[in-house]
């Protein structure tokens, strides 16, 4: 399968400004460094506010089982879960060995999230997008990757290498596994979901979230406005399958429209963005549907958003 590794920026200015001092052998980004970075990210994510039918510090949007508090308390349990992706991808190449030992990790972090909610789904999918990002920053900054991927930033080397990872298939997946919301999702609508965006290089990452944070920054949005518009932009695109499980076509339209929308009116920080943005949360109530694929990937760009500063702070 194809991997995406081109961003709609000047890909040497992007390097420079955001990634400077991305080296191999960074002793400072540890297994615990990493870990934390991961777990920073899915908080950061939740406490997000306003966010579109999704779990903030407004209550549960369109979710009768999530709250703040228990997302941040999943959050949490997964630090070990994140800790150990990067352990054990220290020193390797991606390979079925090593797609098959990181499964079986996630696979034990869903269970450490499962009881920390009381049985709640707060994160499954961010335990994939995360954490093979995760563990592509394990193996990048490990290893000398600039010979064999001489042309991308460091960002997108995590993406590449966490992709790689991906394109090995899971042998010991149960068969429950393929036959989750997700899956029949996919198979219904022929859609790629998580899985997909994973093996072509998370282009909703490194094409569209990062960039629409890093343009928000330079227009000088306020942090918590440009991340809301970070999200806007990554659901504008997405086909996401949270909403398409929840409420069909009608609630991905609803989604996609209701999003672009919002950043056509100017965005979260305007008058007008925010009318558009509450009339998209009307919308998505409605239906009871709730945009989570799009707030994975927003985690997924504050993690690697958090390798660029770590690195350009020379720490």
């Amino acid at each position: 399968m194809a991997l995406h590794y081109a961003i709609p920026l000047d890909a040497g200015k992007f390097e420079r400004a955001n990634v400077k001092g991305f080296h191999a052998h960074d002793d400072a980004l540890s297994d615990t460094t990493l870990a934390s970075f991961a777990v920073d990210a899915l908080i950061e994510e939740a406490q997000l506010t306003p966010k579109p039918a999704l779990v903030d510090g407004r209550g549960s949007g369109a979710h009768r089982d999530l709250d703040l508090p228990l997302m941040l308390r999943s959050a949490r349990a997964l630090e070990p879960t994140f800790a150990a992706l990067a352990r054990v991808s220290r020193g390797r190449l991606p390979s079925a060995t090593l797609r098959a030992e990181l499964a079986q990790i996630g696979r034990a972090g869903e269970q450490d999230m499962m009881r920390a909610t009381s049985g709640s789904n707060a994160h499954r999918g961010a335990i994939w997008i995360v954490g093979l990002l995760v563990a592509g920053a394990a193996i990048v900054f490990d290893d000398d990757m600039s010979d064999a991927l001489p042309s991308l930033s460091h960002a997108a080397r995590v993406c590449a290498t966490g992709a790689r990872i991906a394109c090995f298939p899971d042998r010991f997946a149960a068969v429950a596994v393929t036959d989750s919301h997700g899956e029949r999702v996919r198979q219904r609508y022929n859609v790629g979901g998580a899985r997909q965006e994973a093996q072509d290089g998370f282009p909703h990452v490194i094409d569209i979230g990062l960039p629409a944070l890093l343009a928000a920054r330079a227009k000088g949005i306020a942090e918590n406005e440009a991340r809301v518009d970070t999200l806007l932009a990554i659901m504008a695109s997405l086909d996401d399958t949270c909403l398409l499980h929840r409420a069909g076509l009608a609630g991905l339209h609803a989604g996609q429209r209701g999003a672009r929308a919002v950043l056509a009116a100017g965005g979260s920080s305007t008058a007008a963005g925010r009318a558009a943005l509450d009339a998209l949360e009307t919308e998505l109530l409605s239906l009871n549907a709730s945009p989570g694929g799009a707030a994975d990937l927003l985690a997924a760009t504050l993690f690697i958003d958090k390798l660029a500063h770590h690195a350009a702070s020379g720490s």
